[in-house]
C-alpha cells in the first residue's frame, strides 16, 4: 500500500547556498553578528532558494476561510455570520489582511471551504466547499476521513498554484468563528497540555467566556481521548481551515517553497504538519508571538524564535505579513552592503 502524499519527504535544505551566505556576512562592512536576526533570515532564505543572495519578491497570502461546528456550544464573541461575511470582505479590499496584501504587494488568494453563512459565488474567491461547518467536536469527530483529505489537499493546492505563478513565499492564513476553540483543542491533544494553560480569549472573551471555551474542550478531549495520531487529532478536533494550513506546511515543504508561519492557529496547524512529516520543520519561519495564550507553548514546542512581538491576535496572516518587511531588509543588507575589502575599510584585529 503506497503511503500517503503528506508522508512523502521533504526537500533538503541548500547547505552550501547557506555557508556561501554566511562567509559573505563575515565579509560585509559590520562587526560580526551585529545585525542580529536579520543575518539569520539571509542565510535560512539562502538555504530556502539555493543561491547565495536571496530574494523575497513575489509573496503569496492564501486565506482559508470554513466554520466550525463547535460555534453552537457559545464560545466566540462573536456570531458564526461573520466567517462567510469576511470572506467578501477579504475580496473587498477592507479586511486588515487585504490592506497588508495590498501595501506588500502581495498576491492575496481567498479560499471558501464551507460556512453557515454561504456568501455564494463571489468574484476573486475560489470555491472549494468542503460541507458547511464541521461537526461540534464535544458531540463527534469533526470530519469525516474524506472531508479531512479534501481540506489538507485544498491547501496543498494552494502551494502548487503560488509554485506555479512564481511565488518565492507562502503565508497562509484563516477566518472561521471559533477556530481557536479548534486549534487550542488540537494543541492540547498534540501537546498533552491542560486546555486552561492554551486556552485564550480568541475574538475578545471576558473570563467567563474562556472558563466556557476550556469547558468546551475538556468535554472534546474527553470524548476523543483515544485519538493517538496527529492525523486522527487533526480529524477529529481541528477544523477545515487548520487541515488546509496541515497540508499546506507540507506541500510546500516538499516543492522548496519557504513558509512564514503566522499566529496560533496556523502555528497549531503547523505542529500538526511536523508531527506528520518532521521534514517540514526546516522549511517554517516564525513571524511573530501572538497575544493568544496558547501560542507561547506552540513555539516552544516547535523550537521556534518569531521573529515580532507586537501583542497581536487578529489572525488572517496579519502577522506574517507584518514581517515580511524583515525579511526584505534582510535580504536587501545581504546583498547590498560593501564588503571590507570593496570599501577599503580595514578589518578587525584577530584576538
Amino acid at each position: 500500500m503506497n503511503s500517503p502524499w503528506w508522508s512523502q519527504p521533504c526537500a533538503a535544505l541548500d547547505r552550501e547556498a547557506a555557508d556561501a551566505a554566511w562567509l559573505r556576512q563575515s565579509k560585509l562592512t559590520k562587526p560580526p553578528g551585529s545585525l542580529g536576526v536579520l543575518e539569520d533570515v539571509a542565510a535560512q532564505l539562502a538555504a530556502w532558494q539555493g543561491v547565495e543572495r536571496p530574494r523575497i519578491e513575489r509573496v503569496w497570502i492564501s486565506v482559508f476561510a470554513a466554520d466550525h461546528g463547535v460555534a453552537a456550544e457559545g464560545v466566540s464573541a462573536f456570531p458564526q455570520a461573520v466567517t462567510g461575511e469576511m470572506v467578501r470582505n477579504f475580496v473587498g479590499g477592507g479586511a486588515a489582511i487585504s490592506v497588508l496584501a495590498r501595501t506588500l504587494g502581495a498576491r492575496l488568494d481567498v479560499v471558501h471551504l464551507g460556512t453557515v453563512n454561504d456568501p455564494g459565488a463571489i468574484p476573486g474567491v475560489l470555491r472549494a466547499v468542503i460541507a458547511p461547518s464541521t461537526a461540534n467536536f464535544c458531540d463527534a469527530a469533526a470530519m469525516t476521513d474524506e472531508q479531512l483529505r479534501a481540506a489538507m489537499q485544498a491547501g496543498a493546492g494552494r502551494v502548487h498554484q503560488a509554485l506555479d505563478e512564481g511565488a518565492d513565499l507562502f503565508i497562509g492564513g484563516e477566518m472561521g468563528i471559533a477556530n481557536t476553540t479548534s486549534a487550542a483543542a488540537l494543541a492540547c491533544a498534540l501537546l498533552g497540555e491542560m486546555p486552561e494553560r492554551i486556552a485564550g480569549a480568541g475574538t475578545g472573551l471576558d473570563d467567563a467566556g474562556i472558563a466556557r471555551k476550556v469547558a468546551v474542550i475538556e468535554r472534546g478531549l474527553r470524548r476523543h481521548a483515544d485519538a493517538d495520531t496527529a492525523l486522527e487529532q487533526l480529524r477529529r478536533l481541528g477544523g477545515f481551515e487548520i487541515a488546509a494550513l496541515t497540508g499546506a506546511c507540507i506541500a510546500a515543504a516538499q516543492a522548496r517553497m519557504p513558509v512564514l508561519v503566522d499566529g496560533f492557529i496556523t502555528t497549531a496547524a503547523a505542529l500538526t504538519a511536523v508531527r506528520l512529516n518532521p521534514g517540514v520543520r526546516d522549511w517554517l519561519l516564525f513571524a511573530h508571538r501572538s497575544h493568544e495564550r496558547g501560542h507561547a507553548r506552540l513555539l516552544e514546542a516547535l523550537e521556534a524564535r518569531p521573529l515580532l512581538d507586537l501583542g497581536l491576535r487578529l489572525g488572517e496572516g496579519s502577522g506574517a505579513a507584518a514581517a515580511v518587511p524583515l525579511l526584505r531588509l534582510a535580504c536587501a543588507l545581504h546583498a547590498g552592503m560593501a564588503t571590507f575589502e570593496q570599501a577599503g575599510v580595514s578589518i578587525a584585529d584577530s584576538q
